[in-house]
């Protein structure tokens, strides 16, 4: 066992399986740092907020600061919880913005019906949540010294982490599209004796340029294909598709990059000494490993305390070293701390005061 260290690191992720005390450990660290004088940010992304009730103050979907410490510190506690439904509103409302620059107005209502459905689609949420997941991760560090992320459960953060990738692939697989359509209208025009009809060309070059290759090696950045500066299409919808595309991508390009930044990110697992909660953290570290995503340690909660407990607790106290020992032989090269079960639920300052002093002696 160790205490924890996460050093100057801007942005820390704390998640885990569900109702092990993520939002309590999240929250217990952001009190104490911003005691200690940093400016912390805390993000919800679960769900199933609780922050509100912790804190005894309505948080919504806008920064709240919840502390501030006496005495001039310059520390301070803001928090936000991130609304899936509203997050989901406001992510289609863009996509079918732009999806009406590129068709008829005939085709309007058609857009409103795929919009609709595209609501209520398996990963729409996800997307959504991961976009402003992604603008917090970029932007936050600009002015938080801290920005803590408690993430919803385990299953739900993996899939969050490997959005940026699916919409790398989707984004890279949408333009080899447009530039085979592109590379077949060029070979149609030049059968047809090099008519190009009276409207611009939509292309991804520029009349009579060579045709780019859908395999070429990246330049710049991830970004490669959307990113290349030779490949300026000439009709105006298509560049105002290209800047779109490029926007979201060069984002998601730089969530990915930062967490896997050694010195910008850290991931903290929570769990609670039971078998369920030990299977989990151990299939969510070897996931996050094998994504590269630096994690920082484990907090072990809820373990029962020292003493006398009688009969019932005894027993419960006998089972719960032994997943202790597990945790101690699975995580053994992470460093641990152990918070105790709390005598009452934990909420307002003091309590979580008390969890964040626990936090730090390990």
């Amino acid at each position: 066992m160790n205490s924890l260290s996460f050093g100057s690191r801007p942005i820390l992720f704390v998640g885990g399986k569900g109702g092990v005390g993520k939002t309590t450990t999240a929250s217990a660290l952001a009190l104490r740092l911003a005691e200690a004088g940093e400016r912390v940010l805390l993000v919800s992304t679960d769900p199933a907020h609780s922050l509100g009730d912790l804190f005894d103050r309505k948080i919504g979907d806008r920064e709240v600061e919840l502390f501030r410490p006496a005495g001039g510190s310059p520390g301070v506690l803001a928090a936000l919880e991130i609304d899936p439904e509203a997050e989901t509103d406001r992510y289609l409302e863009g996509v079918r913005d732009s999806m009406r620059a590129f068709v008829r107005p005939a085709l309007y209502p058609e857009i409103e019906r795929q919009v609709a459905l595209t609501r209520h689609a398996p990963g729409a949420a996800e997307a959504a949540m991961m976009d402003r997941v992604a603008e917090l991760m970029d932007e936050g560090p600009k002015r938080w010294d801290r920005v803590i992320f408690d993430t919803a459960p385990t299953g739900h953060t993996l899939r969050l982490m490997a959005l940026p990738e699916l919409m790398a692939a989707w984004t890279d697989g949408l333009l080899r599209q447009r530039e085979k359509s592109e590379m077949l209208g060029r070979a149609m025009r030049r059968l047809g004796g090099g008519r190009t009809g009276a409207g611009p060309e939509v292309s991804g070059e520029g009349a009579g340029g060579d045709a780019p290759s859908a395999d070429r090696a990246p330049s710049g950045d991830e970004l490669s294909l959307l990113d290349s500066p030779d490949d300026a299409p000439s009709d105006p919808r298509i560049r105002r598709l290209r800047e779109l595309l490029l926007v979201r991508r060069r984002r998601f390009s730089r969530a990915r990059r930062l967490l896997l930044d050694e010195s910008s990110t850290g991931f903290l697992l929570v769990l609670i000494p039971e078998k369920l909660p030990i299977l989990e953290t151990r299939t969510a570290l070897g996931v996050l490993r094998e994504h590269r995503v630096p994690v920082l340690g484990l907090v072990v909660n809820r373990v029962l305390p020292p003493g006398p407990l009688g009969d019932f607790l005894e027993s419960r106290r006998a089972q719960e070293e032994q997943y202790l020992e597990r945790i101690d032989t699975l995580f053994g090269d992470l460093p641990r701390v152990r918070v105790p079960l709390q005598a009452r639920d934990v909420e307002g300052l003091p309590a979580l005061r008390a969890v964040g002093a626990a936090l730090a002696e390990g």
